[in-house]
């Protein structure tokens, strides 16, 4: 060996020296860069190259035995980068420095749904996507189905309604008997329908600021206990929803756009609650806006409220039921209907009104029997009509009588007048009675001066009704031992 090997040894071997001692004195290593940040253990400089972390699937982030602490591999699935939590003992995603979610699924245009949602499609046994009811599912973009999703009472949601679509092109896109939430996602069926659920009462379903739109058919929700739509735009679809047996129906700020068609909102069935409120439903052509004609469609309450009927086909707005309604209307007594574009209907709109008109010299003739006894004014005849009838009705085999209709109590203004005949001079008094009993407060008096006088009074009361309760007028003589009346006319409305 000679001197100049010897020498260059000796020069590398004192270099190490150095190196050693500098990083054994300040535990720092630099990559790019020979002054790494004195914070750092590790600074990695460069700026044209990145620093790749370990890269695997799922499943073999999952296989990895005892994983450390904070751990971190990319998975190359989920497209997200992961560290395994100890005190949990799950690996983790790492969220932009937000405590991730757990139970969380992002699906993306890009994945593939066999492989992002293998336990949700192997849990459907193959046909079907069974969802996870404890997680969220992420929509990003457009996501094209090839097999309906069971909600199984999980959680859809979507970042823009307009941008993140769930579709699909044949069959039906929600099927099965569970509900779920649906958020901020447009919905699309071309060949089916959007909805296809019947389940029973302990299931719930709940769509939030979404699109459903150029689908064949929105579908139908059965026996659900609660279905809450709020905030949802239909669009260009072919036929509408059907809703049957539901324990609570509420709709809040449905819009409807005039190029569906066929019939937007159907009411089968039981119902123990309907509210739609707000909103709007445009019907052209032969659509149908809102269908409550359905043989035994039973609502324990029902209110239609703000919702803006237009449209060419005014006959459409509402295809009304087929018993209990009044004519001109729409819905029977168990509805409460404020909405533009549809006649208003609710307790609070009741009236009802009767004319006796007799020609001169004959009328309803009322005998006394004594000067206490009150007797009913008017028997059967047909000298009687009834008007303006709105949650008011008549009875077939009783003359002048208005019952009440409605569905709760409310105080009623009575008005009207009387002209009665005496036989002899005396005083009579008049009443306004209900469910048989006369009102004292409010009777009047008249008194005819010879026989053959005819005395024309006024009638007005304010009586709160319940319903089925009914108003009638009554007569007594008063002063004389003889003498009865004929009533030539009468006329009496409440409202």
């Amino acid at each position: 060996m000679n001197i100049k090997t010897t020498h260059l040894k000796s020069k590398i071997y004192f270099t190490l020296l150095l190196t050693f001692t500098f990083f054994a004195g300040h535990a720092q290593i630099g990559i790019g860069t020979i002054t790494p940040n004195s914070s750092s253990i590790l600074d990695i400089t460069s700026t044209d190259k990145g620093m790749l972390a370990p890269r695997m699937t799922t499943a073999q982030r999952n296989a990895i035995s005892s994983p450390a602490d904070g751990l971190l591999v990319y998975d190359t699935d989920l497209k997200l980068f992961y560290y395994y939590l100890f005190s949990t003992t799950k690996w983790t995603p790492v969220n932009s420095g937000v405590t991730a979610r757990e139970n969380f699924k992002r699906i993306k245009a890009a994945d593939d749904l066999s492989v992002v949602l293998a336990a949700e499609l192997a849990a459907g046994g193959g046909s079907k996507y069974e969802l996870d009811p404890s997680t969220l599912y992420e929509i990003n973009g457009l996501i094209s189905f090839n097999y309906p999703i069971e909600l199984n009472n999980a959680y859809i949601q979507g970042l823009d309604t307009n941008e993140d679509i769930i579709s699909r092109a044949s069959g039906n896109l929600f099927d099965g008997a569970t509900g779920g939430s649906i958020k901020s996602v447009t919905l699309n069926a071309t060949g089916g329908k959007v909805f296809n659920l019947s389940g029973t009462a302990t299931q719930n379903l709940i769509l939030r600021d979404c699109i459903v739109a150029n689908s064949n058919t929105v579908g139908s929700v059965s026996g659900f206990g609660l279905v809450f739509c709020s905030i949802v735009q239909f669009s260009n679809n072919t036929n509408g929803i059907t809703y049957n047996n539901i324990s609570q129906l509420l709709l809040s700020n449905m819009g409807w756009f005039g190029n569906n068609s066929g019939t937007y909102e159907k009411l089968t069935g039981t119902f123990s609650l309907v509210e739609k409120q707000g909103g709007f439903s445009k019907v052209d052509a032969t659509s149908i806006g809102f269908d409550v004609s359905a043989s035994g469609l039973t609502v324990g309450d029902g209110v239609l409220e703000s919702v803006v009927f237009t449209g060419t086909n005014s006959a459409g707005y509402v295809n009304p039921y087929t018993t209990g309604t009044y004519p001109g209307y729409n819905f029977n007594n168990n509805w409460n209907v404020n909405s533009p574009g549809i006649p208003e209907e609710g307790d609070a709109n009741a009236t009802g009104g009767f004319a006796v008109d007799f020609e001169v010299g004959t009328g309803d003739g009322v005998t006394f029997t004594d000067n206490t006894t009150r007797k009913k004014v008017g028997s059967m005849n047909t000298s009687t009509t009834y008007s303006n009838l709105f949650r008011f009705a008549s009875n077939s085999t009783i003359a002048n009588r208005l019952i009440y209709k409605g569905k709760n109590q409310r105080i009623f203004q009575v008005s009207g007048s009387i002209s009665f005949q005496v036989s002899a001079a005396g005083t009579y008094i008049i009443y306004i009675a209900k469910n048989g009993s006369v009102l004292s407060e409010y009777k009047v008096y008249g008194r005819g001066l010879v026989a053959n006088d005819i005395v024309v009074l006024p009638l007005n009361a304010s009586v709160l009704l319940a319903p089925d309760d009914y108003v009638e007028v009554y007569a007594q003589r008063y002063s004389v031992s003889i003498g009865d009346i004929i009533v030539p006319n009468m006329t009496l409305t409440l409202k």
